[in-house]
């Protein structure tokens, strides 16, 4: 077992190696650090040290500062837990030490740890190493001299590009830049890093101190060009993110006024946001990402996963070709089948767009896209079945077309072959209640478009083995998803939860409010969309399939809405005719269209709930509350159910499955920070007002009434697994 620490050699060459030893990223904490600094004072003291040399073991540098830090700070409030070091170990130890240091990058160096390899003389690095800052996405700012030193590394522009994206680069592309000094395969790279180091302290090879270079900056007015363009850029693009620009501020004020007054607006913004809200949402996010991988009676009984080669997909329409792009892209070679070779190869050709889109744009190489087309075949009958380790059905949402096909599974397939279902709302036993294969019967719930939405809905009943279980979190890890195991009920997790987030406007447009203002206020919480649009781009086929199902699951607290049906009735089916509440023309944004209020006028006429026959009265913030309230209060009722093993997981789903403003932590998180009493009290106030649609959940009002955080999990739960109230 390798040994966490800091260890010094000195070699017969007279250059101390000095490296880092925290498996298995190499992240930095208050040991490495006091670590780090004993070794370099060491160094720097002995006389048959004449260079330095810092690395990492395991094949990585650094994968930068212990984030578990930020959960002190924002548990206790208390700054002091965080790191502190961009003067102390950067500054003073590495970039002034007396000696020359030459940073030996393989693996990555990320954060933190490309912080301190910039603070080095040189850097030396591996082919295919990952270098990158990417702390923005939680919330805060490099806080080790990042902001400073790589500007002047490799000029403004690209320094800008790279901390407002977070997204590495490799060594290769570091060395055409300026980050690297020079490339070194992985067999010497510690033998080239001590030359440079040693040409270095012989004044062969320039002693660089990158905070004081100023060849990379061009002028003051080409930096204030570049920052003010990506001001606007991010006020665009991430409106409620208050990192991006406070990191531009910082950049600023080392350009105007040196590196090191740069570093102390660093130091003094990294705490700022460090306490702020959105560093404790985004800080949440990324360990409730983690905890999703830790799986009750699945990844703590022993059981190893099972190797996944052959997959079979049933349905080449929208969500069968992503989920086949989705596995090919990462080796796993598929069977595409369809009733006709018409619809056959209608959905290799989606598949081949698919791949193409991805090269288009960056994503992925031509050698790859070959790859991967390559183990793709498309079939019209079961024939290569036989071989095949999962199939996945991902037809329409019609029920005795699924139970026919899992049957037909049954009997083709091997008897260890994984039997999964796309179905994204029918309760699976329902799906699997003709088999005798209860055990291997799953739910593989995609998000569309299945090749580029990051989130896996795994759906477990009480019949489903373990190991089957575990094999489809693994297939999801190496398809780079993020996977969630959740019991099954109709509409599961994600759109079991959400399913009031789509009826809510239907009920409130039907109450007077304006359909386009409801969206627009969703925009500006952070959704991407509407949900009106949502449901525009999804279909109302689709959209008054799900209703119903929701309907016959929970009459209690559903809303049927016969605008729905009226839009399909007149021709509107959202943004696969052209035609819903938007009007979408080539080339332009989707635009309200004026003509579809005739529509909404007939729906109020036929339900005709407002109140003394006039439109309600509210303000944005209501329209906002009445739509993401009932939301959590699903998401109570699917806590209490345990349909998901932790509320942290509802958070995630509702980031990447929803997409939720990752800012605000997730649907649970943001309840949290809202309060479950002022919740609660809204809920039971609309519920008199408009109806059982918004009639609070035992869940939400025992946790107001105990004045207890929705997200904390509960001695004892008030109702039994499985209840539907």
């Amino acid at each position: 077992m390798a040994v966490t620490g800091v260890t010094m050699e000195v070699g017969n060459d007279a250059v101390a190696v000095i490296s880092i030893s925290n498996p298995p990223l190499n992240v930095l904490n208050s040991a490495i650090v006091a670590g780090l600094k004993e070794k370099f004072n060491e160094a720097t003291r002995r006389k048959d040290v004449k260079a330095i040399v810092l690395m990492g073991n395991g094949g990585r540098f650094s994968g930068g500062f212990d984030i578990s830090a930020f959960q002190k700070v924002h548990q206790s409030g208390d700054i002091s837990h965080a790191p502190n070091e961009s003067f102390d170990l950067v500054v003073n130890t590495i970039e002034d030490c007396k000696k020359p240091v030459v940073a030996a990058v393989e693996g990555l160096a990320l954060g933190g740890g490309l912080e301190l390899a910039m603070g080095c003389h040189a850097r030396i690095a591996a082919p295919k190493a990952q270098l990158g800052l990417p702390e923005l996405t939680l919330g805060v700012i490099p806080g080790l001299g990042g902001t400073q030193r790589l500007p002047r590394l490799v000029g403004i522009s690209k320094a800008v590009e790279m901390l407002l994206s977070s997204k590495p680069i490799m060594s290769e592309e570091g060395k055409l830049l300026g980050l690297i000094d020079d490339i070194a395969s992985t067999e010497e790279l510690l033998r080239a890093s001590r030359i440079w180091a040693l040409a270095i302290a012989d004044r062969c090879k320039p002693w660089v101190r990158s905070l004081h270079k100023t060849d990379k900056m061009g002028s003051l007015s080409e930096s204030q060009g570049v920052l003010r363009a990506a001001r606007e850029q991010a006020k665009r693009t991430a409106p409620n993110m208050p990192q991006h620009l406070a990191c531009l501020d910082v950049v600023e004020e080392g350009i105007i006024h040196g590196g090191y007054n740069g570093l102390l607006k660093e130091a003094a913004v990294s705490k700022e946001l460090l306490l702020s809200n959105t560093s404790k949402a985004l800080a949440h996010l990324f360990f409730a990402q983690r905890a999703t991988a830790k799986v009750p009676k699945v990844t703590d009984v022993g059981l190893k996963p099972r190797n996944v080669k052959n997959v079979a997909i049933i349905g080449g329409g929208i969500m069968g070709s992503g989920i086949a792009t989705a596995l090919i892209l990462s080796n796993i070679s598929v069977f595409l089948k369809e009733i006709n070779s018409e619809y056959l190869l209608k959905g290799m050709k989606t598949i081949e767009e698919n791949i193409q889109g991805l090269v288009t744009r960056g994503k992925a190489t031509q050698d790859k896209a070959r790859k991967a087309l390559s183990i793709l075949k498309g079939v019209s009958d079961y024939s290569e079945f036989k071989e095949v380790d999962v199939v996945i059905e991902a037809v329409i949402e019609d029920v005795p077309l699924k139970q026919k096909i899992f049957s037909e599974h049954e009997k083709v397939c091997s008897s260890c072959c994984i039997l999964a279902t796309n179905t994204s709302t029918i309760d699976l036993n329902v799906v699997g209640e003709k088999t005798n294969s209860q055990d291997r019967i799953i739910g593989a719930h995609f998000f569309s478009p299945a090749h580029i939405m990051p989130l896996l809905e795994i759906v477990r009943t009480e019949k489903t083995s373990p190991q089957v279980i575990l094999d489809l979190l693994t297939v999801g890890k190496i398809i780079k998803k993020v996977p969630i195991v959740v019991h099954n009920c109709t509409g599961f997790a994600v759109n079991r939860t959400f399913f009031p987030y789509m009826q809510g406007p239907h009920l409130l447009v039907n109450l007077g409010v304006d359909l386009f203002r409801i969206d627009m206020v969703i925009r500006n919480f952070g959704f991407p969309l509407g949900p009106m649009q949502l449901q525009d781009l999804g279909g109302y086929k689709l959209s008054l399939a799900s209703a119903k199902e929701f309907s016959n699951a929970f009459p209690d607290r559903t809303f049927m809405s016969p605008l729905t049906e009226l839009l399909l009735k007149n021709g509107r089916n959202g943004k696969s005719n052209r035609k819903g509440v938007y009007i979408y023309e080539k080339g332009s944004r989707p635009k309200p269209d004026p003509s579809v209020l005739p529509i909404i006028e007939e729906s109020r006429q036929l339900t005709n709930i407002m109140p003394g026959g006039k439109p309600i009265s509210v303000t944005d913030n209501e329209i906002l509350e009445m739509i993401l309230f009932p939301v959590v209060n699903e998401a109570c009722r699917v806590l209490d159910e345990g349909v998901v093993a932790r509320a942290s997981d509802l958070d995630v789903a509702s980031v990447l499955g929803m997409s939720f403003p990752s800012y605000r932590g997730g649907i649970m998180f943001w309840a949290d920070t809202v309060g479950s009493n002022y919740i609660y009290s809204s809920l039971k106030k609309w519920s008199e007002a408009y109806g059982s649609f918004f009639k609070p959940s035992r869940f939400l009002e025992e946790r107001a009434m105990k004045g207890m955080p929705l997200s904390t999990e509960a001695a004892t739960s008030s109702l039994k697994s499985n209840s539907k109230i």
